[in-house]
């Protein structure tokens, strides 16, 4: 596979290992972040994990906002077992809900709303100033999933100008993640402003098009239960899908940086034979353009694998990494 950027194509082929750090509580949405998940990976022959975390329930409401020392050894020993498996590894921060605008989840508390660019800062500092030692080929921060509604394409980029600064400050040669705000869409991605002399950057893209297949019936979307029995892929929906895989590769030359795919996937109320062709159509158009990229996920409601009966859902995994 051939990618544009050297840092980029060290992403190769990635798994998110999503619903475990990032929920509210650990635990709280069915999965607990376990060794054995680096282990299946690099068995999957995957190159890369993405651990979403949500560190804003695991810091102080007031300065200097102190990050709890056992949750950043749980992010400690998720990257000790990357590097352990020969993995590459972005870790992110997720699901700040009070900084986006969005309601709390349960077991979140606020925070002043004057706070919340101050805390985001003031976390990225502590993170980055934990793992500067760490190695800089195979850790890789992502400053933030998928910003919206109150971070607005001004907000963001005004916000992540001012994180960059101070993640620099600490450790100016690792390689930062950044999407754009409106979720991450690759529609947002002309709205991305980053600092021009800084490029130790891999922008991101996040593609759930065709929407109303890959997330029928999921309980967070509103609509979706009408969406039961969509079929993938017609002209229309691959259409759909190529779109905006180019715009991202013209974007991609016009700006000169490398794009990383950090999220696709089709939930599970999806008919298997369309989820396995959306799945194998996702990867080869991926990489025909050259994108690494990373499924959503590995093994909840989108996954690959079923933690329940221990097995992988190989046809499934087949479509991602099967030659």
């Amino acid at each position: 596979m051939t990618t544009a950027g050297g840092p980029a194509r060290a992403l190769g082929r990635g798994i998110n290992l999503g619903n475990m750090l990032e929920a509210p509580q650990e635990g709280d949405w069915g999965l607990r972040l376990e060794a054995r998940y680096f282990a299946l990976a690099k068995e999957a022959r995957f190159d890369t994990v993405r651990l979403p975390v949500r560190w804003s329930s695991h810091a102080a409401a007031t300065p200097p906002y102190r990050i709890d020392e056992s949750f950043f050894q749980r992010v400690d020993f998720a990257i000790g077992e990357a590097l352990r498996h020969d993995l590459n590894i972005v870790v992110n921060m997720h699901h700040y809900r009070q900084l986006d605008g969005d309601p709390l989840d349960a077991k979140e508390k606020p925070v002043d709303a004057q706070a919340g660019e101050e805390r985001f800062v003031a976390m990225w500092r502590q993170i980055a100033e934990r793992y500067r030692s760490m190695d800089q080929g195979r850790l890789y921060f992502e400053l933030y999933n998928e910003p919206h509604n109150r971070l607005t394409a001004q907000a963001w980029n005004t916000l992540l100008a001012r994180t960059l600064v101070e993640v620099r400050a600490a450790d100016p040669g690792r390689f930062v993640v950044i999407g754009p705000a409106g979720y991450s869409k690759v529609d947002g991605i002309d709205t991305l402003a980053l600092p021009f002399f800084d490029r130790r950057i891999i922008v991101t893209v996040h593609l759930y098009e065709p929407h109303e297949f890959t997330h029928q019936g999921a309980a967070w979307v509103r609509g979706s239960g009408s969406w039961t029995d969509t079929p993938c892929c017609d002209e229309d929906q691959r259409a759909q899908i190529t779109r905006r895989l180019d715009a991202a590769a013209s974007w991609r030359s016009r700006n000169l940086r490398p794009v990383w795919v950090g999220e696709f996937g089709s939930y599970e109320r999806a008919d298997h034979a369309s989820r396995l062709r959306y799945t194998r159509f996702m990867r080869e158009e991926m990489e025909a353009r050259g994108f690494p990229w990373a499924y959503w996920e590995l093994a909840s409601r989108f996954g690959i694998y079923d933690p329940g009966a221990g097995a992988w859902r190989g046809e499934l995994r087949d479509a991602l990494v099967a030659p």
